[in-house]
């Protein structure tokens, strides 16, 4: 078990133009939608996260899990007024992996089924902005073990996610490398 402080730097952009749809629903609908006519917003942001790591690695498997609270502050700069602003990111999340050795072999290794399971609880800013204060998600996939026949990426793994929360359902797929 250890604890991890990490440094959180981000910056972003995001630009839209779709003059028409933001003409016909201004005029039809009454909705100021200036940001898609030419809009784009640029954002910074600086802060941490404070982790509580758990790792148990054995041949036979592999546990990871972790608790982790992150907060962030973040601010606009050169963005069109409709997107002017700050806000505090901040989230507590719970996150938990295995992985098993299955009887197929792949590169020299067994092949890995990996398990996963996710928790995160906005809060502050965050807290409902995007029409939910939590987000879910349960994962299954495989995992290569490269170490035998590439130096460079140790292990590369697919994960097919299902993600769920207030008003919220959706699918994902991660592919990840360790180096």
């Amino acid at each position: 078990m250890r604890i991890r402080p990490i440094a959180n730097v981000m910056l972003g952009h995001v630009e839209s133009d779709i003059s028409i749809a933001s003409r016909y629903l201004s005029n039809q609908k009454g909705v100021d939608l200036q940001f898609l006519d030419g809009g784009r917003m640029n954002a910074y942001g600086l802060g941490g996260s404070l982790m509580l790591d758990y790792e148990d690695y054995k041949p036979e498997r592999e546990y990871d899990a972790e608790l982790r609270y992150t907060n962030i502050a973040m601010n606009t700069f050169d963005t069109s007024a409709a997107v002017k602003g700050s806000a505090d990111s901040q989230s507590l999340g719970l996150w938990a992996r295995t992985r098993i050795p299955t009887p197929l072999t792949v590169l020299e290794r067994p092949l890995r089924a990996v398990f996963e399971v996710a928790h995160t609880e906005f809060l502050g800013n965050l807290r409902g902005a995007l029409g939910f204060n939590s987000l879910s998600s349960v994962g299954t996939g495989f995992e290569i073990d490269r170490s035998a026949s590439d130096p460079i990426f140790s292990r590369v793994r697919v994960v097919f996610r299902y993600q769920f929360g207030q008003n919220i359902r959706g699918t994902s797929i991660g592919l990840a490398a360790s180096f």
